[in-house]
Parts: structure tokens; sequence; C-alpha cells
């Protein structure tokens, strides 16, 4: 099992330096209690028996509502290119973005 840092070995300067934050004093000091607690209730989350629980990735049932991939009704070229830009020779132009 892995041990998780006490609250008071959190190095907050290497912390902030990692997440490339500048820091105050008095900010590194709240972060230390902030962090703390949270590293606590993992403590106490660790005590929960989760041994017959399925793991899931989401809280709540997830299904996406997929609809037939058939083909409907097609437009013209001519209502395809009425709102083009610029067109030619019945085609879409574009810019070019490779070389």
């Amino acid at each position: 099992m892995n041990h998780i840092e006490q609250p008071n070995s959190i190095d907050m300067d290497l912390i902030s330096s990692l997440a490339r934050l500048e820091l105050s004093e008095d900010e590194k000091s709240k972060l230390v209690g902030q962090m703390g607690n949270i590293l606590k209730y993992f403590d106490k989350l660790k005590q929960v028996d989760v041994s017959g629980v399925e793991p899931m990735a989401h809280a709540s049932p997830i299904c996406n509502v997929w609809r037939d991939d058939s083909p409907g009704e097609n437009f013209t070229i001519a209502e395809v290119l009425l709102n083009a830009p610029e067109e030619s020779d019945n085609q879409l132009v574009v810019p070019k973005i490779v070389d």
C-alpha cells in the first residue's frame, strides 16, 4: 500500500515549482494546511471496504444515443456553394494549409 506523507512534510516550494506557481509565504502556509486536510481525507477513504464494488468510469450510468447511419436528403451543388466564400468550377476554394 502506498504511504501518503503527513501534512508537516509537504514541500510547498517543490510543489509550487512543479506547478510553475509563484506563491507568497502566506499562500504556501495556507496551502500546506489545505493539502494536509485533503491527504487526511484520502486516508479516511482508504478505510472504506470496496471489495465487493465493481470499478466504474462514471458515477452515474452513461449511454450514448446513436441514430441510424443512413443516407438522408442531399444538398444540391448550388445549395452547397450558396454560402461559400469562394468557388471555382463547382468546387469550394479553401486556403492551402499544407506545403
